[in-house]
């Protein structure tokens, strides 16, 4: 049996409508037709987009189209039934998680079952559903916003975590979507190594694995895949990137005294051409081709946030460019946005029993849409297949 992981960051595509819903979709049926998976999960994050408060009301609109279009289109008419848990209420603030969880079935499985986790028994799966409140108490999935205390400076946050149980054709898996802390400052992430922000999403990380693995329920290969938004070690990249450079911070005026508010890296000859500037929503490097060239291979060994945990989770070699941040400039599908450093923040993970899985037949791990606009994020698919 052939399955089909996708994350995808959607912010993008209510916040930007003119058009990009409608690449989106194409390319994501493209993959579909590509691979002809029979079970598709599709965990998107953002969902409704990246405003808050009021802009909600008329993106939440947005969202139900793009649910709809995905069930009844005819590149999916195949796919005869669905669960779809979208996390659609923003003024839960104790709750919102702006999470979407989709899984699509095809009409050639016959042994599907999804697990109740308040009756702990397996159930069928019949028909389309789509379920958007009172997700807290929904049996069918665990869903978690991060306690507070794991974002202490940032007062309203939609961090979390969706879980739900399938058994498909007799193999048991755990499918949890994810979003995990940004980095809020680039000045803030350049000044330690590792930085700041990483400490944050360790911690995240680190709770959600122990509440898919503790002693609740029978332990089962996971999937965890989502936008963890790790980033490459920023001092360590800049370090590098900027050898032959000079670093001359640059004062705003009416700040606090040495509040530095942009960083400028410069060569030492060659007239002094700026290679860098940083400042906390800006990075803005002068060659954009060191993160995409050979899929910014060199790059793979600042990528150490996960490391602490490879004895609980697996990846499969990344033989893709960073995920984000791309332009979201519809004639830009190639070139990354000056906002943040480019990194792999887009990741399909596992456990060892679920990469035991993955390993024994066809496999590809990618990202979709490599040429042309998706957002600001590139989702990312897994394709693998499973037997009995």
């Amino acid at each position: 049996m052939d399955l089909l992981l996708v994350t995808s960051n959607v912010g993008s595509l209510f916040d930007n409508v003119d058009g990009l819903q409608t690449v989106w979709l194409n390319e994501f049926y493209q993959t579909v037709i590509t691979y002809k998976p029979q079970f598709i999960a599709l965990h998107c994050q953002e969902v409704g987009g990246k405003w808050k408060g009021k802009e909600y009301e008329n993106h939440m609109v947005l969202v139900d189209i793009f649910v709809k279009e995905i069930l009844s289109s005819p590149e999916m008419r195949e796919y005869n039934r669905a669960r779809v848990y979208l996390d659609k209420d923003f003024t839960a603030h104790d709750h919102f998680t702006a999470l979407g969880s989709i899984y699509l079935l095809h009409e050639s499985i016959h042994r599907i079952r999804q697990f109740d986790f308040k009756a702990q028994k397996y159930e069928e799966v019949c028909g389309k559903e789509v379920h958007v409140d009172d997700l807290e108490t929904n049996s069918m999935i665990e869903k978690e916003r991060f306690p507070q205390s794991f974002w202490p400076d940032f007062k309203w946050s939609r961090k979390g975590y969706i879980r739900s149980r399938w058994n498909i054709n007799d193999c048991v898996l755990d499918l949890v979507n994810i979003h995990l802390f940004h980095d809020a400052s680039n000045l803030a992430a350049w000044t330690t190594s590792p930085s700041i922000f990483s400490g944050n999403r360790h911690k995240a990380l680190g709770y959600i694995l122990s509440r898919i693995t503790d002693a609740r329920y029978e332990k089962v290969p996971f999937f965890i895949f989502g936008d963890f938004n790790v980033r490459l070690d920023t001092k360590s990249v800049v370090e590098t990137l900027c050898s032959r450079a000079t670093m001359e911070p640059a004062i705003v005026h009416n700040t606090e005294p040495g509040d530095v508010k942009k960083l400028i890296f410069q060569e030492r000859d060659n007239n002094r051409k700026v290679l860098l500037r940083i400042e906390s929503k800006t990075f803005e490097y002068f060659d954009q081709d060191v993160f995409r060239e050979n899929n910014g291979k060199a790059l793979l060994e600042f990528d150490k946030e996960l490391l602490s945990f490879s004895d609980k989770i697996c990846e499969l070699d990344i033989h893709f460019p960073p995920s984000y941040p791309y332009s979201e400039v519809s004639t830009e599908g190639t070139l990354y946005s000056n906002t943040r450093c480019p990194a792999w923040c887009d990741r399909i993970l596992m456990s060892p029993s679920a990469n035991e899985i993955v390993a024994k037949g066809n496999h590809m791990y990618d990202l979709m849409g490599s040429e042309v606009c998706m957002g600001d994020h590139k989702p990312v698919f897994l394709y693998f297949q499973i037997t009995p």
